[in-house]
């Protein structure tokens, strides 16, 4: 096969199949293979566009890959098939990878997930290692805008590949699947007349690029400047991280914690917490300005109080770590949303469609890309 030859190319992507019980909300990265395969079935150059799945486990249910009609070819079945794979929830054994380029094929690295930060911190406070550091050859390392500057430099030294930035994905297929799950007398969306807000933090708290400090201070800041706009305010995926003394002491200087208007729990998936108990998201990120749950907030039109440059136009925007800024503009979004609404919507809807894996400049992108390969 040579894509300059005008055959068709055969593609797949690797997703992490295990045993037991797995989800498609337990991390964006599943998501993203899934909106990939989509996509790459739009590419003019591409013929077939599938799942590559090594561990042979049958994804159950909870995956919902089920209604999406993509094939999934065992490891086996893909060395003869395919013609490019791209190497993204599943890690793939290096040998594998050496056989599959001798025989013709090209072997892609998409990175989704801040490796930089990641790796420095299972080295630093010796946690496991990630699969980045490897002998695979490489022929591209594919990566999404937020990583250009903590990110391109590392991956192409570790890999020795150039580094291709390409659109991140997004269609709200997968959640509207959850919404749909949702009991008749709750909605996920945002309902406006509310006389005071409860407010939800989705962060993960499981690495340094998303957390939920700054989104505790600056709900605290807009707190102390107007305490009769707050209902509640509740941080998700903090339960494991509640126990600690220094997090323990953090939060008892806050009045948000003292007049008992915080509640700290697990994780859950955002579609069904907010149809309970939200109203506004607040949000944090470093080096990680592109977010499923920036989407999901603004697909149901809720406040979206976030940091991040890229989104800079849409939601409420503050800078950097600035939490007195972030509070304010909690205050203003609290104040003006209700009237902007129709306006909020309507950006909202516009910006989702060129997440799209349909949306021509996307499709293109990824097909340059296809194609560079093999110049």
């Amino acid at each position: 096969m040579k894509c300059k030859d005008k055959k068709k190319l055969q593609v797949g992507v690797t997703l992490n199949v295990r045993e037991g019980f797995q989800s498609v909300w337990e991390n964006g990265i599943f998501q993203n293979c899934a909106f990939l395969v989509q996509l790459l079935k739009n590419s003019p150059i591409v013929s077939r566009a599938v799942i590559v799945n090594p561990s042979g486990v049958k994804p159950n249910e909870a995956m919902m890959l089920g209604d999406l009609g993509l094939e999934i070819l065992s490891l086996d079945q893909s060395m003869i098939d395919l013609d490019i794979v791209i190497e993204m929830s599943a890690m793939i054994d290096d040998h594998w990878v050496v056989e599959f380029k001798n025989k013709g094929g090209k072997y892609v690295g998409m990175r989704v997930g801040n490796d930089y930060v990641i790796d420095i911190e299972r080295a630093i406070f010796d946690k496991t290692p990630g699969g980045l550091c490897s002998d695979k050859p490489y022929d591209q390392m594919w990566t999404i805008p937020e990583y250009i500057d903590s990110c391109t430099d590392y991956f192409s030294l570790n890999t020795r590949a150039p580094v291709k930035i390409v659109p991140h994905l997004w269609t709200p297929e997968f959640f509207q699947k959850g919404i749909d799950t949702l009991p008749k007398d709750k909605q996920f969306g945002y309902v406006p007349g509310k006389k005071n807000w409860r407010v939800c933090s989705f962060e993960p708290n499981v690495c340094m690029v998303k957390t939920s400090f700054i989104p505790m201070f600056l709900v605290e800041e807009a707190y102390r400047l107007q305490p009769s706009f707050l209902e509640s305010v509740r941080f998700c995926n903090t339960a494991h991280i509640k126990p600690n003394g220094k997090f323990e002491a953090i939060c008892k200087r806050l009045d948000v914690v003292n007049h008992d208007l915080t509640t700290f729990d697990g994780r859950f998936a955002v579609y069904e917490y907010m149809a309970h108990y939200g109203d506004c998201i607040v949000t944090h990120q470093w080096e990680n300005a592109q977010n499923y749950l920036y989407y999901e907030a603004l697909y149901g039109s809720y406040p979206l109080i976030h940091n991040s440059p890229i989104l800079k136009g849409l939601g409420y925007y503050y800078p950097d770590f600035d939490s007195q800024a972030g509070g304010q503009v909690l205050l203003d979004a609290f104040a003006e949303h209700d009237n902007n609404l129709k306006t909020y919507t309507r950006d909202a809807k516009a910006f989702i469609k060129t997440l799209g894996v349909n949306h021509p400049a996307n499709v293109k992108a990824y097909t340059n890309e296809l194609r560079s390969l093999f110049d």
